[in-house]
């Protein structure tokens, strides 16, 4: 496993998500991926999973300073003062006196990006939070967010698969440093059995899974996420740093992307993508 470097961040390469996990498996699968070596735990406030998030790494063998550590804030909590106690809260559920990185979950409200902005700077400042980042932001909000930020802004989460181009995405996360988070990398699961996919597992001796997950973080700046709940799936999905994909197999996997490939864009949420 490695870190991708992001604006003073080191984020563990792959990271445990916990996106519509029910509090039971999160109970059992976050101290089992901890126990196989994950160091990167995804959750968020709308999850409604945080106190089993907080229980399960408490419990675990893992000191939580070994832990990277990241939830985020909804969208009906933008205003300054729900802001600040809902990171309070968010604090108390998990177990912990600060996360590694806090997100603002998506982008669409009528509260401006500047409040926002300055409340993840004021959490950052009073050591409730040691990085900061966006979720579900085009070019346009990045550079914006980057632009009112006084600390450094070390990711956007996205959603990113072979299905979906993300370049303008990638290159304005790269001009400013920050990494780019890749959620719902499996496309729902469409991926599995994809004849491409298939081949390029076939060749190396992996599973389609694997492929897709090396292929995220094989490109420069690139995190992911990969959630399940079965314990010998996430030790699979694990398992993707002892190979590498050519360049053509690289370009291969890219090729896949379609202009009707993006799966989450909820309206009332959602920016206009680029």
């Amino acid at each position: 496993m490695f870190n991708v470097d992001a604006n003073g961040a080191k984020i563990p390469a792959i990271g445990f998500g916990t996106f519509r996990m029910p509090g039971a498996d999160v109970l059992r699968m976050v101290p089992a991926v901890l126990k196989l070596g994950y160091r990167h735990i995804d959750t968020a406030q709308i999850y409604g999973n945080e106190a089993e998030v907080g229980q399960a790494i408490a419990s675990s063998d893992v000191p939580r300073a070994n832990i990277f550590l990241t939830t985020k804030v909804w969208v009906d909590r933008y205003r300054h003062d729900d802001f600040i106690r809902s990171v309070d809260e968010s604090l108390k559920k998990l177990k912990t006196d600060y996360v590694d990185l806090l997100l603002l979950h998506w982008p669409q409200s009528d509260v401006p990006l500047a409040e926002r902005i300055g409340a993840l700077n004021e959490v950052r400042d009073a050591g409730k939070v040691r990085h900061i980042g966006i979720s579900n932001f085009n070019t346009a909000l990045m550079a914006e967010a980057v632009a009112l930020s006084k600390a450094p802004i070390v990711t956007n989460q996205v959603e990113y698969h072979p299905y979906l181009d993300q370049t303008p995405v990638l290159d304005a996360a790269r001009k400013s440093g920050m990494s780019i988070t890749a959620y719902y990398a499996m496309a729902d699961g469409k991926v599995i059995g994809d004849p491409t996919i298939k081949a390029i597992a076939a060749a190396h001796g992996k599973s389609e899974a694997q492929v897709v997950l090396r292929w995220l973080v094989q490109q420069d700046g690139v995190v992911t996420l990969s959630k399940t709940v079965s314990e010998e799936r996430a030790k699979s999905n694990f398992q993707i740093f002892d190979f590498e994909l050519s360049s053509d197999e690289m370009r291969a996997l890219h090729a896949l992307a379609r202009p009707d490939g993006r799966i989450v864009s909820p309206r009332n949420l959602a920016p206009d993508w680029d």
